[in-house]
């Protein structure tokens, strides 16, 4: 993906590719490109946050922040980073007194998410937190907290709301091309067969398994789409395919969320089985998006035989150069810590639901 051009910005602040929130004008982009420190040097760091930095027009990759010192030499010869930029876990307060760096991007796992996200607020920089935002509803206030107390911006790493074609059909509950919706399904997963015993992700205190992992796109994304809020949820976890690899954590969640007013959206998630699309039942049609969240593209298809084809860039790359633009331009992120917070009550409410056997209201 190119530089975005002066002509090329407008053309997408229209079409919603970089967007305002809608209680303010999308001010006129700085000059000024901010500092963004990567803070968890895993696989999403490298693979795809660093290159999509590589195309940002609003922010640059300028620091990492690491618990494995051994891969410090590689991250400076790829990206050209500067000695004082570098850092552990262990000294990552002193980032506070560099100026280099703006923005602390935590990329972790789930359950480590609260302490450094609240480390880095406490550093005084901006902070970009990956989804899902924490493990509870408690930890991901006291990250809002944090935030709110040094005076900093907060954004959760939601790439699909940046994402133009979901942001199309988000569109859609002003126009009602299709009238009111009617039924939603929301389904993210992707086929598997557990990983090793030691990963993260096969840990429960860690935020590992399905619903933490990949049920927060659905949830997020039936929220986002309809623009409502559960007032209930139902959930299940079905027979497990590998009980003896999946010990501690969820294979697969199915779940339903009920906005109230008869509209229920039929969800669910998995890490063993593959699914990936959201379809909004209309009146007198339907949208969908499939697949809803793959890294490599969102496709959009309607009833009428309308066809929204992927971008050609990174998704990441839109993501941060809004979230740079929000915190250049002052104003509000598109996706808040209260956005983190909605989507992890809804988690913690499903896993009771399925628990129990019983319907939670919200």
């Amino acid at each position: 993906m190119s530089y975005i051009t002066r002509r090329r910005f407008l053309q997408i602040a229209g079409s919603g590719l970089l967007v305002a929130n809608s209680a303010h004008l999308l001010a006129q982009p700085s000059k000024k490109k901010l500092g963004v420190a990567l803070l968890g040097l895993g696989n999403y760091s490298t693979n795809l946050l660093a290159p999509a930095l590589q195309h940002t027009k609003h922010c640059e990759l300028r620091g990492i922040i690491t618990g494995t010192e051994s891969k410090i030499p590689q991250w400076q010869k790829n990206h050209s980073i500067k000695g004082r930029n570098v850092y552990t876990y262990s000294n990552m307060d002193d980032i506070a007194n560099n100026d280099d760096i703006d923005v602390i991007y935590v990329v972790t796992p789930t359950g480590t998410h609260k302490d450094f996200a609240v480390r880095a607020a406490n550093t005084g920089k901006h902070v970009w937190c990956e989804k899902p935002m924490a493990m509870d509803s408690e930890e991901c206030q006291a990250i809002i907290n944090a935030c709110d107390k040094s005076g900093v911006t907060l954004s959760i790493g939601y790439r699909m709301q940046h994402e133009p074609n979901t942001r199309t059909f988000h569109q859609y509950l002003a126009s009602k091309p299709y009238g009111e919706i009617t039924a939603v399904s929301s389904f993210a997963g992707y086929a598997g067969q557990g990983r090793a015993p030691d990963n993260w992700r096969m840990k429960k205190h860690m935020g590992g398994g399905a619903l933490y992992d990949m049920g927060v796109y659905a949830i997020n994304g039936a929220r986002f789409l309809t623009g409502r809020e559960p007032v209930a949820v139902t959930g299940s976890h079905p027979p497990q395919r590998f009980p003896e690899k999946f010990t501690e954590v969820d294979e697969t969640t199915l779940f339903t969320m009920d906005f109230g007013d008869g509209l229920v959206a039929d969800c669910g998630t998995s890490v063993v089985k593959g699914f990936n699309h959201f379809k909004a039942d209309c009146e007198d049609g339907w949208y969908q998006l499939k697949p809803m969240q793959s890294y490599n593209g969102v496709a959009g298809t309607t009833s009428d035989g309308k066809t929204l084809h992927p971008i050609s860039g990174m998704q990441q790359t839109l993501q941060m150069d809004n979230d740079a633009l929000a915190i250049l331009t002052g104003r509000e992120p598109l996706v808040t810590g209260s956005e983190g917070l909605a989507d992890i009550r809804i988690v913690n409410a499903i896993f009771e639901a399925a628990k129990t056997g019983r319907r939670v209201s919200l």
